[in-house]
């Protein structure tokens, strides 16, 4: 009996082939407690690990809104400074487009060669252009040759503004918005850029070949003759000799200019609407030159509303001689005797 318990009891102790090897561990190895003193307390859970985290956590976020506020203000001043930027350049680029423009034009007017072609003259030239211009030429064939320059005309622009100011000084002529050297100018000038202008236009119409320098220096030269006139007749107030030199003088300078353009123009229409216009205009400012600021006005006005009468005043005239019947009694005599005396003490 024994002998049979004692394999179940050593199998059921571990004394068998199966636990023999558990069991040596068990008594020839370590203790199998295990020690809580040797724990780790810093485990990750534990809630002072947890309160870490969230800190952490906490801080990191602030970290990222600190961050994402520094990126809006980057992008703002970034913005700001591109407008900055950009309205710095489209100012440099308004400053460098005037002063090239600035430039050319200082560069335009300061060049004296541009304008050099229009007044490099001869004086001798001016002088046989200024007679030609009262001699006619009936040549219909071939056109006419005209000066292509602008120092005689100008100078004859002056001259008639000197004379006409000369004459409105002399008439006693009152201006009463402007001056009258403001007046003669635009009065001179206004006709030559006008009138050729003017009749550029109508020329353009009627296919006649001139330019627009050509018709200046003609209307130019063609005041010569307007010059003469109102030179002698504000010096010399004569109607019938304003009349002759108005048809003889005036109309020389009009025929020379009605002659060049007939031989510029083509067609017998377009040549009497070119030309007759011209002559009309022509003779009629230099009447109106001579009786806008002359004399003669005063003339007119007189023959109009009358002569001026003076006021009343005071004339002294003759007390007629006392017939010598006719004696002033004596008691008159005495009366003007005593006044008389009178007067004398009082002085």
């Amino acid at each position: 009996m024994a002998t049979t318990a004692t394999p179940a009891g050593g199998s059921r102790n571990g004394t068998g082939p199966e636990w023999g090897g558990f069991e040596e561990n068990i008594q020839g190895g370590g203790s199998a407690v295990i020690d809580m003193e040797n724990m780790d307390d810093t485990s990750g859970s534990s809630f002072e690990d947890m309160g870490e985290l969230h800190q952490r956590l906490r801080e990191e976020e602030v970290d990222a809104d600190a961050a994402a506020a520094e990126e809006e203000d980057g992008e703002f001043l970034g913005m700001k400074g591109f407008k900055g930027q950009l309205s710095r350049q489209v100012a440099d680029q308004m400053w460098q487009a005037g002063k090239r423009q600035a430039s050319r034009a200082f560069s335009l007017y300061a060049n004296i060669d541009i304008l050099r072609p229009y007044f490099d003259v001869e004086p001798a030239q001016v002088r046989s252009r200024l007679l030609e211009s009262m001699i006619p030429i009936k040549m219909v064939n071939f056109p006419q040759k005209i000066a292509g320059e602008l120092y005689g005309p100008l100078m004859l622009v002056f001259t008639l503004v000197a004379i006409l100011l000369h004459g409105m000084k002399t008439s006693d002529t009152i201006i009463r918005e402007g001056t009258l050297m403001g007046t003669a100018i635009g009065t001179c000038f206004g006709y030559w850029l006008g009138v050729s202008s003017f009749i550029y236009f109508l020329a353009y119409l009627c296919n006649a070949q001139i330019t627009m320098l050509q018709m200046l220096a003609l209307l130019g030269y063609g005041l010569f003759g307007h010059c003469i006139v109102l030179l002698v007749t504000y010096n010399i107030h004569l109607h019938a000799l304003f009349y002759l030199f108005w048809l003889l003088v005036g109309g020389l300078s009009t025929l020379r200019m009605v002659a060049v353009l007939v031989s510029r123009t083509v067609g017998p229409t377009q040549r009497l609407l070119l030309c007759g216009t011209l002559a009309a205009l022509h003779m009629l400012f230099l009447l109106y030159l001579h009786f806008a600021y002359h004399k003669v006005v005063e003339g007119i006005l007189d023959t109009l509303e009358g002569p001026n009468i003076p006021p009343m005043q005071r004339v002294p005239r003759d007390i007629p001689a006392v017939l010598p019947d006719a004696r002033p009694p004596a008691s008159v005599l005495n009366t003007t005797v005593k006044a008389v005396e009178v007067i004398l003490q009082s002085h």
